[in-house]
C-alpha cells in the first residue's frame, strides 16, 4: 500500500521550522490565518517552444522545494516587445489531473473538455496574450505536475472509490475520481504540519509570481492576476501577500462566509473552506485588505455554488472596502462560469488597469 501523501512525502521536513511568509500587517494576518510557508524559488528551465498564429507558448518547468516539479506556460504575441503581465491561475473544478493545460490550448480530452464545460471554449492564457499581455499559467499545488501520487490508491480511497471510476477507460477520469476522495486526506495532513491547501497553492502560485516578474519580454512593475472559481480565490490570497500586484480580476469566486451557512458550504473544495479562518476574516477582507489595487469581481447570477444573497451582500461590502474607483462588480446571469464576454470583460479591465 502506498502512502497517503505519496509524492509529497518531504512536506513534513519540508515545513520543519520553515518561516512563514514575511510582509506588512495586511500580508501578515493573511498568513497567520492560512499559514502560508516562505517559498523556495529555483532557476526555470525552458522546456521548448512552439508557436500557433499570432502567439507562441513556452513550456518552463521549476522545482519549488518539496514535490514533484511544476510545468508551466509562457505565453505571448509573437514578436512583441516588452509587455504588462498576467498570471492566469486554474479553477478547480474537482479536476487534478490536469491544471494550467486547461488554460491553453492543448488536445488533451479533459482539458479541452473543461475549456468547452467552463471557459466558453476559449484558452484563457491564450486570450489574454492575444489581448497585448505576457501570460504565464502553471500547475498549483495538487494539479497537473503537482499532483499526488494515487496509484496504487491510499487506504481511505482505495475503500471508497466507486467500482465504476475505477475500472474507467480513461486514466485522467480515473485519477480525478480518487483526488477527489483524497483532498480530504491531504487537508488533514496539511492541518496537521500547521499550514492549509489553500496556503501551500499560494506558496506555489508566489513562486510562479517570481518567475514571471524576471521573464524575457515582461515589465515586472506592471503585473496583474486573473483566476476563476478556485482560481479566484488564489487571485484573492495574492492581492494580500504581494502589494506590486497591480490589478486582480476574481470571477465567481465571492460571497460572504455567513450567506455559504447552513446550504452552500459542501459544495466548495477544502482550498476554499479553511477550518479557523471564517472567524478571523472574510473573503471580502481577504480581497480588500490593503485594497491598494485596481479589483474586478465578475458574479454570475444564477452561481449554483453561491447564494445570491451572499454574492450581492460580498459586492456591497467590496464597494465600501475599495477606494473610489478601484473596485468594479460585474453582474452576468446564468450559472457558475467563466465564458467568452467574461474573458472579454476581464482583458479590458486588465488592459486599463495594469
Amino acid at each position: 500500500m502506498q502512502g497517503e501523501i505519496a509524492g509529497y512525502e518531504d512536506w513534513p521536513a519540508y515545513l520543519r521550522g520553515r518561516p512563514r511568509v514575511s510582509g506588512d500587517a495586511v500580508a501578515t494576518a493573511v498568513v497567520d490565518a492560512f499559514g502560508v510557508p516562505e517559498p523556495t524559488v529555483t532557476p526555470y528551465e525552458v522546456l521548448g517552444t512552439e508557436r500557433d498564429g499570432d502567439i507562441e507558448r513556452t513550456r518552463l518547468r521549476w522545482h519549488t522545494g518539496l514535490g514533484p516539479a511544476t510545468d508551466a506556460w509562457y505565453v505571448r504575441p509573437v514578436g512583441a516587445g516588452t509587455l504588462p503581465a498576467v498570471l492566469a491561475l486554474h479553477c478547480h473544478a474537482n479536476v487534478k489531473s490536469v491544471g494550467a493545460e486547461r488554460l491553453i490550448d492543448t488536445a488533451r480530452p479533459v482539458a479541452a473538455g473543461l475549456r468547452e464545460e467552463l471557459y466558453g471554449g476559449r484558452p484563457l492564457a491564450d486570450g489574454l496574450a492575444r489581448a497585448g499581455f505576457a501570460v504565464l499559467a502553471h500547475d498549483t499545488f495538487g494539479w497537473g505536475s503537482r499532483r499526488f501520487s494515487l496509484d496504487p490508491l491510499p487506504g481511505r480511497v482505495d475503500r471508497w472509490l466507486a467500482p465504476a471510476d475505477r475500472e474507467h477507460p480513461d486514466p485522467d477520469r480515473r485519477y480525478d475520481a480518487a483526488a477527489s476522495l483524497h483532498e480530504p486526506t491531504a487537508a488533514k495532513f496539511a492541518g496537521a504540519l500547521g499550514t492549509s491547501l489553500a496556503a501551500m497553492a499560494a506558496h506555489d502560485d508566489l513562486v510562479a509570481l517570481a518567475h514571471l516578474r524576471t521573464l524575457p519580454g515582461v515589465d515586472p512593475d506592471r503585473v496583474g492576476v486573473a483566476g476563476f472559481s478556485g482560481g479566484g480565490a488564489r487571485s484573492a490570497m495574492l492581492t494580500s501577500l504581494d502589494p506590486g500586484i497591480r490589478a486582480s480580476a476574481i470571477v465567481c469566486m465571492m460571497s460572504t462566509f455567513e450567506a455559504l451557512i447552513p446550504d452552500h458550504l459542501d459544495g466548495h473544495s477544502w482550498y476554499f473552506t479553511v477550518p479557523g479562518v471564517p472567524p478571523v476574516m472574510d473573503w471580502t477582507d481577504v480581497v480588500a485588505g490593503r485594497a491598494e489595487h485596481e479589483q474586478l469581481v465578475v458574479y454570475a447570477a444564477d452561481d449554483e455554488l453561491f447564494p445570491l444573497a451572499g454574492m450581492q451582500a460580498a459586492d456591497r461590502r467590496l464597494a465600501e472596502l475599495f477606494p473610489t474607483g478601484r473596485y468594479a462588480g460585474a453582474w452576468y446571469p446564468g450559472p457558475h462560469r467563466f465564458d467568452v464576454p467574461m474573458q472579454d470583460r476581464v482583458a479590458e479591465f486588465l488592459t486599463a488597469a495594469v
